[in-house]
């Protein structure tokens, strides 16, 4: 048992040596006016979407931001609408950061990071009313669900954005299996998976700026190593090119009111860019 402990805080202090070594080294960069991988302040990483990737969902997508890749898979399926909203359909992101995905992810259940990815995409969508869940109402007083499954593949930086992409990429290319009632009002009728109803009607497409603030310098699409270094992260959640519909502040370092504008300013440059791929069917 007392080698165990040791071991396990040998490896405690290698990673607070290294995360240490490595903000130590962003910081100086930073310092200087420069990034590890000479991009730009507002630069992101290359971006790549592939949709359709999974046969068994109704939606699926993979989005890279550099070499950061998060898997986003829609499922729909037959569900009991909440008591206070009995005419609007069910809309749902989990997330799940697979051990492989990064050295820090270990197997459990989900921890705040996953939660609160989860919610930061959630909002966004929900916020911005992409779906309009009132078309979700089926005929026998029942709804469906639009369950959205977030699986972090890679973590180089930025999980956020790069998940937001793939959760929109997803849903752009859902398609709604055939239902079909049940003559028993006490039983769910049946979704024909093989058949389609047609595509989920997307209203609005939202897209995710994240920026991250290092020795009073703010950077978009941080790496990983950025955001070791980071005092202070904040999201914007941006609905067709100029609204702003959610946000999340993270972290230590404040954002002055000139700051945030700037920064909003900067998501909506952003917004073409990126919505181009989440498009995508």
């Amino acid at each position: 048992m007392k080698a165990t402990c040791q071991k396990q805080g040998n490896n405690g202090d290698e990673k607070m040596i290294l995360n240490n070594v490595k903000e130590a080294y962003i910081t100086d960069l930073i310092r200087k006016g420069k990034r590890a991988d000479s991009r730009a302040p507002m630069e992101y990483r290359p971006i790549e979407v592939e949709t359709n990737v999974f046969e068994n969902c109704e939606g699926s997508a993979i989005a890279h931001l550099g070499d950061t890749k998060v898997l986003a898979g829609v499922k729909i399926d037959v569900a009991e609408p909440f008591s206070d909203r009995p005419n609007e359909g069910v809309f749902m992101v989990n997330s799940e950061f697979t051990p492989s995905a990064h050295p820090q992810f270990e197997a459990g259940p989900p921890n705040e990071r996953s939660i609160e990815l989860a919610r930061v995409v959630d909002r966004g969508i929900r916020a911005a009313n992409s779906i309009d869940l009132n078309a979700l109402a089926l005929p026998d007083g029942r709804v469906l669900g639009v369950f959205v499954d977030l699986y972090v593949l890679d973590h180089s930086g930025n999980l956020i954005d790069a998940a937001a992409l793939a959760a929109m990429a997803a849903l752009n290319n859902t398609r709604i299996p055939k239902y079909e009632p049940s003559s028993d009002e006490k039983k769910r009728g049946k979704l024909f998976r093989t058949e389609s109803a047609g595509q989920l009607d997307i209203k609005s497409n939202v897209i995710a700026c994240s920026f991250e603030k290092i020795e009073g310098t703010t950077i978009a699409d941080a790496t990983d190593e950025e955001e070791v270094a980071s005092n202070g992260r904040l999201t914007i959640a941006i609905a067709d090119g100029e609204y702003m519909v959610a946000s999340q502040k993270s972290g230590a370092a404040g954002f002055k009111r000139q700051e945030i504008m700037n920064l909003f300013d900067a998501a909506v440059s952003k917004y073409a860019e990126l919505a181009a791929h989440a498009k995508k069917r």
